[in-house]
C-alpha cells in the first residue's frame, strides 16, 4: 500500500508540474502573437474565469464568510495539504493563508526561468485564486511570490467584503 501511495503522490506532483509548464508555454505563445501585456491580460482572464467555475461547485454549500471559505478551500488541498504546506491565521473578520510551497513555482524555478518570469507566472496562477474566492463571496487579496518579497508562495487574505471596501 505504501508504494502505491508514493506512486500516486509522484503522479500528482508530475501533473501539477505539467500544469506549470502548460502555463509557461501558453504565455510564451500568446506573447509571440499579441505581446506581453495583452498575453498576461488574456491568461489572467481565462484563469480567473476557471476559478469562478470551480467556486460554483466547491463553495455551493459554504457561507460567504472568510473562515468558512478558507477552511473549505484547505479541506480539498491536494494530498491532504502536503502539496501546498501552509499556515493559516483567523481573526474575527479575516483569514490569512500563507502557502510555503507550490509545485507550480517549483517547476518554473527548476526550469531555470529568470525570477521576474517566475513572478509573472505566479501572478497569473493567482488569477485562478482571485476568481475562486471572489466568486465565493469574500474579499480577496493575494501577494504572490516575487524575488523581492522572498519566501514561500502565495499569501492569501480573505475578508468580509465590507472590510475590503473600507466599510
Amino acid at each position: 500500500m505504501g508504494d502505491a501511495i508514493e506512486s500516486l503522490r509522484r503522479e500528482l506532483e508530475d501533473a501539477f508540474q505539467n500544469r506549470a509548464h502548460l502555463y509557461r508555454l501558453m504565455l510564451d505563445e500568446l506573447e509571440s502573437e499579441v505581446g506581453h501585456d495583452r498575453a498576461v491580460v488574456l491568461m489572467s482572464r481565462a484563469l480567473e474565469r476557471r476559478g469562478r467555475e470551480v467556486a460554483a461547485v466547491l463553495f455551493s454549500d459554504t457561507p460567504p464568510e472568510p473562515e468558512a471559505v478558507g477552511r473549505r478551500f484547505l479541506s480539498v488541498s491536494p494530498d491532504g495539504g502536503r502539496m501546498y504546506p501552509h499556515e493559516a491565521e483567523v481573526t474575527p473578520c479575516a483569514m490569512e493563508i500563507r502557502v510555503h510551497r507550490c509545485p507550480l513555482k517549483d517547476a518554473w524555478r527548476a526550469s531555470n526561468l529568470p525570477a521576474d518570469r517566475v513572478a509573472t507566472l505566479c501572478r497569473l496562477a493567482g488569477a485562478f485564486d482571485k476568481g475562486l474566492f471572489e466568486a465565493a463571496g469574500v474579499g480577496f487579496s493575494n501577494a504572490t511570490w516575487s524575488e523581492q518579497r522572498g519566501g514561500g508562495c502565495c499569501w492569501i487574505k480573505l475578508e468580509q467584503p465590507d472590510q475590503v471596501a473600507g466599510g
